[in-house]
């Protein structure tokens, strides 16, 4: 296990791949581990060298007492980068993780050269709605969350069809750090980008599901007339639209890097 430290939080990272490629790196949701980029990282570490991290209060990095801020969050991301030495990057964040990747654009332009914002929002979510299930979180943990996870991550038929890793993402979750998750759950109660999104520069794929009850296609649409540089692919999936359409998102991905 590789671990770094950054701003109070020890950071844990994985590499796939030859160093001398371009750097990929995969960020994770609110709630999930760098696992869940298991079909990317089997995708891409043969072109790319793929960098996967568990997000600070997730997977087996640590949860310093927050709350979080986006900016914490993006500057794990160029903690990592100068960790490994490496100056230039392509970044691939979903959810949580694509808020990290629009702040990464916005406030870190030269350490990327391409960017993919998956099933996330310029502002996602409520403020008051993170407020609230942070303090819940905080009080009863995540076993009610992790609960319902599955209706908001992915469509029936696909539960249906893969019961056991559906369940084992939710387990994941539920055994996850009640403070961690709710610190990120400030941070993204804090972030709104919907002003500073009109100043990126880099150019970026949106990704989103059309059965995405989370970030809608509507999300999308408003990021993709905001950015400059910008391209959008609608996937035939709900929230984690990287595992429920793992191919149609690996080539959307890689046509985008290479073009």
């Amino acid at each position: 296990m590789a671990h770094f430290r950054s701003d109070q939080a020890e950071i844990h990272y994985q590499v796939f791949g030859d160093p001398n490629k371009p750097a990929l790196v995969f960020s994770n949701s609110l709630g999930t581990a760098l696992s869940m980029w298991q079909a990317q990282i089997d995708f891409f570490q043969h072109n790319y060298y793929v960098i996967c991290y568990d997000n600070r209060g997730h997977g087996q990095s640590s949860a310093p007492t927050g709350p979080y801020q986006l900016a914490q969050l993006g500057q794990d991301v160029i903690a990592l980068l100068d960790h490994l030495g490496i100056q230039r990057a392509h970044f691939c964040g979903i959810s949580m993780g694509g808020l990290i990747g629009q702040w990464l654009a916005i406030d870190a332009p030269t350490r990327f050269d391409r960017v993919i914002i998956c099933n996330s929002a310029a502002k996602v979510g409520q403020t008051q709605a993170w407020l609230e299930r942070a303090t819940a979180v905080r009080r009863d943990g995540l076993a009610a969350i992790a609960a319902t996870a599955a209706s908001r991550w992915f469509r029936p038929a696909f539960i249906a069809q893969h019961p056991t890793s559906v369940q084992d993402l939710a387990a994941q979750l539920a055994a996850g750090s009640a403070e961690g998750y709710a610190s990120c759950c400030e941070a993204l109660a804090a972030a709104d980008l919907r002003q500073q999104i009109q100043q990126i520069t880099t150019p970026v794929l949106i990704i989103a599901g059309q059965y995405d009850p989370i970030t809608t296609v509507a999300d999308a649409d408003a990021m993709q007339a905001a950015i400059p540089q910008s391209q959008r692919c609608i996937l035939a999936a709900s929230h984690i639209s990287n595992i429920e359409q793992a191919q149609a998102f690996n080539h959307a991905v890689a046509d985008f890097l290479k073009a």
